[in-house]
């Protein structure tokens, strides 16, 4: 397993191990997969979303979605990791938009992993994802539950454009605008998302 250096893992979440539990891996849910496309101004991403194994985070992403909150948003961040790293998005222009924060669903519950492709929650720790989400280019399995750190919530994955989410990588960083540990990682400019979609089966 990959270990992943503190500093990295603060640059998404604030471990709290406290609130982590032994995993526990949950018998294989049916496939129950959910199209979204999103549109930038790089290109076209289209997700598969796993309602099957990560239900609540999957009904929380299409409620954005559905309520056109990530129109007009923004991939923000590109963070180098290994061969690959992540890009992450989410809604910055108006807190307004924000719904309440949802519960965690550990990948040690829902099975998911994050590998190459995967999209996962952002978050502080438990309980406190709100919009904000990260693809990841490369596998980070530093990034899964364990019996000490919560991890994060992957909760689908990329299935046509990860040529997109690759040149979002690598498109343009400041090196003076973020705070701390995503200093020199905030994009510049930011890729916009046009629109957001639930696809029809």
């Amino acid at each position: 397993m990959i270990r992943i250096a503190l500093p990295l893992l603060m640059a998404l979440a604030a471990p709290l191990a406290a609130q982590s539990a032994s995993p526990t891996i949950a018998e294989p849910a049916k496939d129950d997969l959910v199209k979204v496309a999103l549109d930038t101004s790089a290109g076209r991403i289209v997700l598969a979303l796993d309602r099957g194994r990560a239900p609540l985070t999957t009904a929380n992403f299409l409620a954005y979605v559905d309520g056109g909150k990530f129109d007009g948003e923004s991939f923000y961040r590109a963070m180098r990791y290994g061969d690959g790293g992540i890009v992450q998005g989410g809604i910055r222009s108006d807190a307004r938009k924000l719904a309440a924060p949802i519960g965690h669903e550990s990948t040690a519950t829902t099975g998911l992993k994050h590998l190459r492709g995967t999209i996962s929650m952002a978050s502080l720790g438990p309980g406190t994802a709100k919009s904000d989400f990260f693809i990841l280019t490369t596998d980070i399995p530093g990034f899964d539950a364990t019996a000490a750190e919560p991890g994060f919530a992957a909760f689908g994955r990329v299935v046509e454009g990860m040529e997109i989410v690759e040149k979002i990588l690598a498109a343009p960083v400041s090196p003076t605008k973020g705070e701390g540990s995503m200093k020199g990682q905030m994009l510049e400019p930011v890729i916009t998302i046009s629109k957001a979609t639930r696809l029809k089966p």
